[in-house]
């Protein structure tokens, strides 16, 4: 054999080793690592986690509550007083700024006139004082040095006097001035509107002890109080309209934020707000608002709600049983099915039956083809009946959905005559449009498996053509 024809030998052998290893590359890639589809996993999900018909579910926009009591304020009255008249009784309504008792301005006034008699009295004291001091000033001068001692040491304890009088004088202003203020405002007002309780006489309420002389308790029975914390305070306004939902069962009842304390709210352990954490730094403060519901009817004092900003979002539908936002939604035909774990742990078609939708969040009802206990996945391209499902994440060899969000229709033929807005088709598509946004957040790896997948087989073809035309060259050479 020629030199010649020994290199153009080994070439060929050459050609074809790699041929076959190119093509071995990308069975091995789309097979799943070289094992049979049996063996690729695809993550699952139980239903009852997707549910969105579950009975708790806190979005951004909810916020938790209690049902309680209205406010009660305390009425206190001023024991340095003497009560006159006290102006309600148990069971009335008072608007605020409404008297509820006036005080005896007679005693009022006599103490204040005794007050000014002893600021006088004062007054006068110092100014007698003053003159002895003057006095005592003038005989210190021509008295020996014995004497003048007497003379300062009774000079200083006058000085005393009138230090401590001038200090009185001061104090019985401040009181002089309270009670003439007294005088103008001798009643007491309520500070909000509501109903009166528990009022008390004067004897009653000596006998008793404490200055709290009735309640005024606001007007309705109850009252929800809610909390939020610094970073969903935007969201909470008073005014703002409500709706509170209850966690017992589908009643909902409409509201409005009547009330925002912005004092940060004491956490504990027991407290159903509170996150449960001893660091102060890890933890959001936490603010109270109070709701006032338009009806009363099947609220409970205690009851714990949920409380959502009311943004005319449509409550009418009334969530039972297994909702699924429609994406997990796939379409045969004219039939809706998901991709769903079998009791062999392997992936196949359920097909379901739709009911409700809600078309302002995207879910649908499952009327019937699951159950909460069942797991399901996610609709991807890759995914084919027959795989091994999991809910350990890291065992996945199909990857997460990486297709466009909305290409999950079928053809307008396909989806005449039935819920034609739920159509994710499982099957592939010819020609898909290579999304540049996508490929920017893939990893290295992700695009190639991206790019074997859409042309996985081209280049098959591709490498085979070569391997005919290298295989055609040889002969023409062997020829030659």
């Amino acid at each position: 054999m020629t030199t010649k024809k020994r290199i153009c030998t080994v070439i060929i052998v050459l050609v074809i080793v790699c041929t076959v290893c190119v093509g071995g590359f990308f069975v091995w890639k789309k097979t799943g690592k070289g094992g049979s589809k049996s063996s690729q996993k695809v993550y699952v999900q139980k239903v009852s986690s997707l549910n969105t018909a579950s009975d708790f579910k806190l979005s951004n926009r909810s916020f938790l509550g209690v049902v309680e009591a209205q406010e009660s304020v305390d009425v206190k009255y001023d024991s340095s007083k003497t009560v006159d008249e006290i102006l309600v009784k148990n069971g009335d309504s008072v608007k605020k700024g409404d008297k509820l008792l006036t005080y005896d301005v007679e005693a009022i006034n006599l103490q204040l006139e005794q007050a000014k008699l002893e600021v006088e009295r004062l007054q006068n004291e110092i100014a007698s004082n003053k003159n002895q001091i003057a006095e005592l000033e003038k005989e210190k001068k021509n008295a020996d040095q014995d004497a003048a001692v007497s003379y300062t040491t009774q000079i200083l304890s006058l000085q005393s006097d009138n230090a401590k009088n001038e200090y009185d004088i001061k104090a019985k202003n401040v009181e002089i001035k309270k009670l003439e203020a007294s005088t103008k405002n001798a009643y007491v007002t309520a500070s909000i509107d509501g109903t009166v309780k528990n009022v008390k006489t004067v004897d009653k309420l000596q006998e008793d002890g404490g200055d709290v002389i009735m309640q005024i308790t606001e007007e309705g029975d109850y009252r929800i109080k809610g909390r939020f914390n610094e970073q969903n305070s935007k969201d909470i306004m008073q005014g703002a309209s409500v709706i509170v939902k209850s966690r017992l069962d589908d009643s909902t009842w409409k509201g409005e934020i009547t009330s925002v304390d912005t004092s940060p709210q004491k956490n504990s352990g027991e407290d159903m707000y509170s996150y449960g954490s001893s660091d102060e730094m890890s933890q959001s403060s936490n603010y109270a608002f109070y709701v006032k519901p338009e009806s009363l009817d099947g609220l409970m004092l205690g009851q714990h709600v949920l409380i959502e900003i009311d943004n005319g979002q449509d409550t009418s539908i009334n969530k039972t049983g297994i909702w699924l936002y429609s994406d997990f939604i796939c379409k045969d035909g004219k039939k809706n099915y998901v991709w769903a774990k079998n009791e062999d742990g392997k992936i196949e078609k359920r097909y379901v039956e739709i009911g409700q939708k809600d078309e302002d969040n995207g879910d649908c009802e499952i009327k019937s083809g699951l159950e909460k206990g069942d797991y399901i996945a996610y609709p991807d391209k890759s995914i084919e009946e027959g795989m091994t499902a999991t809910t350990n994440e890291a065992d996945v060899s199909v990857p997460p959905n990486d297709l466009d969000p909305n290409d999950n229709t079928d053809s307008d033929a396909d989806n005449e005559g039935g819920d034609e807005d739920i159509a994710f088709d499982g099957s592939d598509e010819d020609g898909m449009a290579i999304d540049e946004d996508m490929l920017a957040s893939m990893t290295d790896e992700e695009i190639e498996e991206y790019f074997n997948k859409l042309y996985g087989e081209e280049e098959n073809a591709e490498n085979a053509d070569g391997e005919n035309a290298d295989a055609a060259d040889a002969d023409a050479v062997f020829a030659e």
